[in-house]
């Protein structure tokens, strides 16, 4: 039995930007349910039994909500709320969208993209030193430095200091071609890309010569006590015990510290208990620290990746079994 879905109270401008693309939104959706569902005019035609069309409304409705307040629904939207549809956690996507962060180079609009992102968020704002521990495409990284340029945008903190362990290298630096900068560049790439993002190529480069953003590797951390700074390590489940010890230290007044990694990829040679692993441990209820724990739902990239992550993540519980 059919049932039409009537939009007319939504102008041919919301029926689009939810749709998407050549009704890219719709066919993940039928791909989704095993059912098709056929977008004509202002209405939505359903084809399906009825047990699957109650959440197949319900996800509509809260598309379509976000449609109302001004959102243009991509996949990624679609892909993760259907994930909270199955948690039967819908009702929370509404609170995401009226989270404003900042804003990028090129006007786009920066907010938390899952509830886990949400949490890291909150977390961000209210504590000192936060733990960000996730799989790669989570937005940790790009969340914290977003964090630090508002920072530093709102005279908050003086500089930025971008690090992390080039376990790659061996963090012997020595014996790598050019400069500092150029010997932890390739290392820091996704810092950049944020960076990039939010202040653009030439202005990064600007703050980088002024010393207003300082990027330099793990090692040239020590013996600093770093004040009125927004301090990030990333890819901190490749340092040693002694090195988060270390960093942690560094800790100075009106100083943050977000520290980045996943636990799941440690690159330290067999037998090197990871600093990150450690600190987890023995950190935990310490006043003024939070972790926030990642994970494959919280994923923004391709779907794909979230499905490659899920299915690692399970072998690797299956394993520990």
């Amino acid at each position: 039995m059919k049932e039409i879905i009537k939009l007319d109270s939504y102008t041919i401008d919301e029926v689009k930007r939810f749709i998407g693309h050549q009704e890219e939104n719709i066919k993940i959706l039928e791909d989704t349910f095993q059912t098709e569902m056929i977008v004509r005019g202002d209405e939505i035609v359903l084809n399906d039994d009825d047990d699957k069309r109650k959440q197949i409304k319900e996800v509509l409705d809260a598309l379509l909500k976000l449609v109302k307040q001004g959102k243009t629904i991509s996949k990624r939207d679609v892909m993760y709320t259907l994930k909270l549809s199955e948690t039967h956690n819908l009702k929370a996507i509404d609170e995401l969208y009226q989270i404003k962060i900042a804003r990028t180079m090129s006007g786009k609009l920066i907010y938390p993209k899952t509830l886990g992102q949400k949490e890291y968020y909150y977390a961000l704002k209210n504590n000192d030193v936060v733990f960000g521990i996730g799989p790669a495409g989570t937005g940790k990284t790009y969340l914290a430095v977003i964090f630090a340029v508002q920072a530093l945008k709102n005279n908050e903190v003086q500089k930025i200091v971008l690090t992390r362990p080039a376990v790659e290298a061996g963090e012997n630096l020595g014996f790598l071609p050019g400069d500092l900068k150029e010997k932890v560049d390739p290392y820091l790439r996704p810092l950049y890309d944020a960076l990039y993002d939010i202040l653009g190529q030439e202005q990064t480069e600007r703050l980088i010569d002024k010393g207003t953003i300082e990027i330099a590797p793990l090692a040239y951390m020590r013996g600093r006590t770093l004040e009125d700074a927004y301090v990030i390590l990333d890819e901190a489940q490749n340092t040693t015990d002694a090195q988060m010890k270390m960093f942690l230290t560094r800790l100075g007044f009106n100083s943050k510290m977000i520290i980045t990694g996943d636990v799941t990829q440690i690159d330290l040679p067999r037998g090197t208990m990871s600093g990150l692993r450690r600190a987890l441990h023995i950190l935990k209820n310490v006043s003024g620290i939070r972790f926030v724990y990642l994970s494959a739902l919280d994923v923004v990239r391709h779907p794909v990746v979230q499905r490659i992550i899920e299915r690692y993540e399970n072998d690797d519980e299956t394993q520990d079994d």
